[in-house]
């Protein structure tokens, strides 16, 4: 390219900007806009952070970078005097001090300032020993958090595991503790939500309910009894208090419960139908043959 080229390309160049320059105020009066000072320094700062943004999301930092952030956070607020100071309990019975500081969120770096009671309290009741919490933030550094514990109501065995559970139904613990072995047993699907209705029911017959073992729900209609002799008593779905009261009248008059029998059904209201055991049905069957022998013998003596 000459000298003469290469000046009518630079002629051209600064036209062509003046050109785009113009357009650019035109559109800008058209559309009435005022840009302000510094909004190029604005943007160029929403673009970086953008950029770090899609980076952590990325390279799956999301977590970590959310947490440097409220590390920060927290750290200018306390250093502005809104550090956690003092914390007051109130409620807790099976859960420590630091099971319920961890739950809650509220750390040794946690800020008052910062700290959500909403979302705290949220947290707190995800617990199953917590059925209620209030979290409350007295400025400028003390908090104060009272929560309502679960109380261990029974043991629920189904599919062959064993979970104490609270009188609602909720299982607060997935295992057994030796302070909970001496809680009520019920077993099947659906026993944890009937326990506490049916177990209410047996207390008002403590004759009863001290020889039980474990209520089991059949069906999640009816409850069987197992008692501690290995008796099973089968009852009705509607009106079981009505068996249980006719359960207590036969062995009051019957000794029922003492004999040796593994089952007792009182499904029917009009009849009683009871199991024997192996050894008690061999000794009735022995004792009907003994007997058929000594009418036989009599028979034939009187006919000699």
């Amino acid at each position: 390219m000459n000298d003469r080229g290469r000046l009518a390309q630079s002629q051209k160049r600064p036209q062509s900007f003046a050109r785009a320059g113009r357009a650019l105020h035109r559109l800008a009066f058209i559309l009435d806009l005022h840009v302000p000072r510094g909004a190029g320094s604005a943007a160029a700062i929403a673009l970086i952070a953008g950029s770090v943004a899609y980076g952590a999301v990325k390279g799956g930092h999301v977590d970590a970078v959310v947490a440097q952030f409220k590390d920060a956070r927290d750290a200018l607020a306390n250093t502005a005097g809104f550090s956690i100071a003092a914390v007051a309990l109130a409620g807790q019975n099976q859960l420590t001090r630091e099971q319920i500081l961890a739950t809650a969120g509220v750390t040794g770096r946690a800020s008052l300032l910062f700290l959500n009671a909403d979302d705290a309290r949220i947290r707190l009741k995800a617990n199953p020993w917590i059925a209620d919490a209030t979290v409350l933030k007295l400025y400028p550094d003390r908090l104060h958090i009272s929560i309502t514990e679960r109380q261990a109501y029974a043991l629920w065995q189904k599919d062959g595991r064993v979970a104490v559970i609270a009188n609602d139904g909720t299982v607060v613990e997935p295992y057994v503790a030796p302070q909970f072995a001496r809680l009520p047993l019920v077993v099947g699907r659906g026993a944890e939500q009937r326990a506490a209705q049916f177990i209410g029911l047996m207390d008002r017959y403590p004759a009863i309910r001290d020889e039980v073992r474990a209520y089991v729900l059949v069906a999640e209609r009816r409850w069987n009894l197992k008692l501690k002799n290995g008796i099973d008593v089968r009852l009705p779905e509607a009106e079981p208090e009505r068996a249980i009261e006719t359960l207590i009248a036969l062995d009051r008059d019957k000794k029922l419960l003492s004999r040796d029998i593994t089952a007792i059904d009182l499904r029917l209201a009009d009849r009683v139908t009871v199991r024997l055991s192996d050894a008690a049905a061999q000794d009735r069957t022995l004792a009907r043959d003994e007997a058929l022998k000594d009418k036989k013998t009599r028979r034939k003596a009187g006919d000699a």
